[in-house]
């Protein structure tokens, strides 16, 4: 009857442990997509102020794309340093996947 009991409970163990790497790893990757949109925005919107400024002559644009460039440059930091690498977002789930379960075993 133990050995029953701790078969159960192991897998019990094991469910409750892929979970949470599941969430773990969609969290990581949503963080991750999330940069990417964030680059993609600050991209179209710093061309689009340059055009703005470069048809008047002048040169104001630096300035918000300075501000925002420090702004993405940080969340880029706390994304990749804390997760550790990129890609679309159903790779990034299975790689986040792979590595916590192998974090696991390792346990």
């Amino acid at each position: 009857m133990s050995s029953t009991t701790t078969s159960t409970a192991s897998m019990t163990d094991m469910d409750d442990a892929d979970a949470r790497i599941e969430r773990l790893a969609r969290k990581r990757a949503g963080a991750k997509l999330g940069w990417y949109i964030h680059a993609t925005v600050y991209v179209a919107v710093n061309l689009l102020l340059v055009l703005l400024a470069a048809s008047g002559g002048r040169h104001w644009a630096i300035y918000p794309a300075l501000g925002w460039g420090l702004g993405l440059a940080i969340h880029g930091l706390t994304v990749f340093l804390a997760t550790g690498g990129g890609g679309l977002h159903e790779r990034l789930v299975q790689q986040e996947r792979n590595r916590l379960a192998s974090q696991r075993d390792a346990w």
